[in-house]
């Protein structure tokens, strides 16, 4: 029997915590975060890491797990949020998945695609040829032979467009192909996936107001004291919101030039969200949270 669990995903800004708090008091469950910037401690305000106050008597694992220097990928992050899930469901309580990191969660429930070693020759050549042409020269070369895969990621995440370059040179097949084959396998778990979004004009206004918000709650002073500790090159200083806020401290781009930035980005980010999920085969339905919550009022269970 597979362990029983909820996943709560979607798109950036579509309240995907505040929903999953409500079904953990409703249904006396832990949280297990797969939130691909919410692992790294100290970056907290950008990433909308819930507050103690927020969660309550609701616990949230793998929340602050690892130092900005540190890497964690989709499969370290399955390993841990295995043992997470088993160590809540073996006190009784019910599990359930919150985040918005695609890869992570279908390394979770679908498992991970098994792929050749990374070829460190290979590798070398083309990280030293996205900082000659750009990463998003590559992946547009991407786009050529792997256009499933490369509609998912981001032009500038050269860690993802190196990869999936790498995997085509090495086995002749698209990376996209390959995950699209392995999620039609039976899945690692029994989850009942719920995939949030909203109107296309009440997302913008709250990826607006958010951005304004953590502004607010001091989002540039927590920026700076990151990048005084840490440096400007780890990996999830170049994540969504931090890299244009990053900009504006380490460069004088204007706060209104910054703002602007970081809600292109987030808007083009949730679109990147759409198109990952119903790419996958993760079984969700997609619904908004405001209905999703008026719908756990009438439920004596979720699982």
């Amino acid at each position: 029997m597979k362990i029983k669990i909820v996943v709560v995903a979607g798109v950036t800004a579509a309240s995907k915590t505040a929903v999953a708090i409500e079904m953990a008091r409703r249904f006396d469950g832990e949280l297990v975060g797969a939130d691909s910037v919410q692992v790294y401690r100290g970056f907290d305000i950008g990433s909308a890491k819930p507050s103690n106050a927020e969660l309550g008597d609701v616990r949230h694992h793998l929340l602050d797990v690892v130092d900005p220097d540190e890497a964690i990928d989709a499969g370290q992050f399955a390993k841990l949020a295995d043992a997470a899930i088993a160590d809540i469901h073996g006190r009784g309580k019910l599990p359930i998945v919150v985040g918005g990191t695609g890869l992570w969660l279908g390394s979770l429930v679908r498992g991970l695609v098994k792929l050749p070693p990374p070829d460190p020759a290979l590798r070398a050549s083309l990280e030293a040829e996205a900082q000659t042409i750009g990463s998003a020269a590559l992946h547009t070369r991407l786009s050529g032979v792997d256009p499933l895969y490369a509609a998912r990621i981001h032009p500038n995440d050269q860690r993802r467009i190196t990869r999936a370059l790498e995997v085509h040179h090495q086995t002749g097949r698209a990376l996209g192909e390959l995950q699209a084959e392995h999620a039609k396998g039976a899945p690692r778990y029994d989850a009942r996936v719920f995939l949030l979004d909203r109107d296309r004009d009440d997302l913008y206004a709250a990826i607006q107001a958010r951005i304004e918000a953590m502004l607010a709650a001091g989002w540039v002073d927590e920026v700076r004291g990151l990048l005084e500790r840490w440096g400007p090159q780890v990996r999830p200083m170049n994540s969504v919101g931090y890299r244009e806020v990053k900009a504006h401290v380490l460069d004088d781009v204007p706060i209104e030039e910054t703002v602007r930035l970081a809600y292109k980005a987030t808007r083009t980010y949730t679109r990147r969200q759409r198109t990952w999920f119903r790419g996958e085969t993760l079984g969700g339905t997609w619904t908004q949270a405001a209905s999703l919550i008026e719908e756990l009022a009438g439920m004596t269970a979720i699982v």
